[in-house]
């Protein structure tokens, strides 16, 4: 019989419980999402579930926003959103950052610093994304510089979600890990 892995268990509801707070009603651009990758970066032992893990809550939460919350009026369902790629591309590199900073030690710093690198990154990212597929802004220097320049009101409410989702999450689990010592894993570089 196998053994119960409470630590996955408990990372993974963390996660979800934190990817569904998506459908409280909040200002533009607050989300856990960078919050959550950096979280799985430092504490899952497996690369591929830290990486994989905030893509699957991601992508259920937004399933559930996108075809229940936001469904009347739409005639078909919708499996993913436009410009999710430059999204995901993001989270993907932001697990990077959580990797380089935080894989073999947890700190209050480290983790602030991740989340200042994780909100830039987001921001340039996502923001070149909706210049590159996008028909709003002209394709050249000047369109590029008035798409960020109109994406800087929504760079506030990225950085209040972190302000947020960074605190409870790795304060929430370093209590969980005090109060439940078996919550707690050597560091794996793996």
């Amino acid at each position: 019989m196998k053994k119960i892995d409470i630590r996955f268990i408990t990372l993974l509801t963390i996660i979800f419980a934190a990817a569904f707070s998506r459908i409280i009603p909040h200002p533009p651009n607050f989300s856990p999402m960078e919050a959550i990758t950096l979280f799985a970066a430092a504490h899952f032992s497996r690369r591929w579930q830290a990486l994989l893990i905030p893509f699957v809550a991601m992508w259920l939460s937004s399933l559930f926003i996108d075809n229940v919350i936001y469904a009347s009026g739409k005639e078909k369902f919708l499996w993913v959103y436009p410009g999710f790629h430059w999204q995901y591309l993001s989270y993907a590199l932001i697990a990077l950052i959580g990797f380089s900073l935080m894989r073999q030690q947890v700190t209050a710093l480290r983790v602030a610093a991740g989340g200042l690198s994780a909100a830039m990154l987001f921001f340039v990212l996502t923001n070149f994304g909706v210049w590159v597929d996008g028909s709003l802004y002209p394709q050249t220097v000047q369109g590029l510089i008035a798409c960020y320049a109109a994406a800087l009101p929504f760079f506030r409410g990225t950085l209040m979600g972190l302000t947020l989702y960074l605190p409870v999450l790795f304060g929430g689990f370093h209590l969980l890990q005090k109060r439940y010592p078996l919550l707690r894993a050597s560091r794996v570089a793996a």
